[in-house]
């Protein structure tokens, strides 16, 4: 199976594109933004980037690769029990316990812990990510929140400031709405 979808900043000054295939192996997700510096989402200096997040069959995060247009690159790679690696193999050990990955400027990666968490959402879930901020490329631990609130709604709470938002998904989990931010196109 595979999926394509597009979404654009609630601004309109920034879109992302996104293919999104199940393999053998888990799932393949790849994608191309354009757009706001994510560190200020509204205001930031424009950027472009190709990134592929790489996950098993059950939705845990294995690797992630982004490349910013002339700028940083970023590989990590996690063994399924949140511990993470980088690109010459040492461990990270400052993301121990991240169990997800958070580009700051792509809706697809809330779909990570939705998946990833399924029915036990329903009741609300803290979680540890590793929060990647482009165009620097810059990684942290975050805590966040999720939620099941009803069919397709689920309620986004990041720990680390003061700042929550209830997305609209669609079956799958894929972000249709993240009110203030993305919005899916077509």
């Amino acid at each position: 199976m595979e999926r394509r979808l597009r979404w654009a900043t609630e601004e309109g000054n920034g879109l992302e594109y996104l293919a999104i295939r199940h393999t053998a192996q888990g799932v393949v997700a790849e994608g191309v933004v354009v757009g706001p510096d994510s560190g200020d989402l509204y205001q930031g200096s424009p950027f472009g980037c190709r990134y592929a997040i790489h996950c098993d069959a059950r939705w845990r995060v294995r690797q992630v690769e982004a490349s910013v247009a002339v700028g940083a690159r970023l590989l990590l790679r996690a063994d399924g029990a949140a511990r993470w690696r980088g690109p010459d193999g040492a461990p990270l050990p400052a993301l121990d316990g991240c169990t997800d990955v958070d580009l700051a400027c792509s809706p697809f990666t809330n779909t990570l812990p939705i998946r990833r968490l399924g029915e036990a959402l329903r009741e609300r879930r803290e979680i540890l990510v590793a929060y990647v901020t482009l165009p620097g490329a810059g990684v942290t631990p975050s805590r966040q929140a999720y939620t099941l609130l009803g069919e397709g709604r689920y309620r986004f709470e990041s720990l680390s400031d003061p700042f929550q938002a209830d997305i609209k998904t669609d079956a799958d989990g894929l972000v249709v709405r993240y009110p203030g931010l993305f919005r899916r196109l077509g």
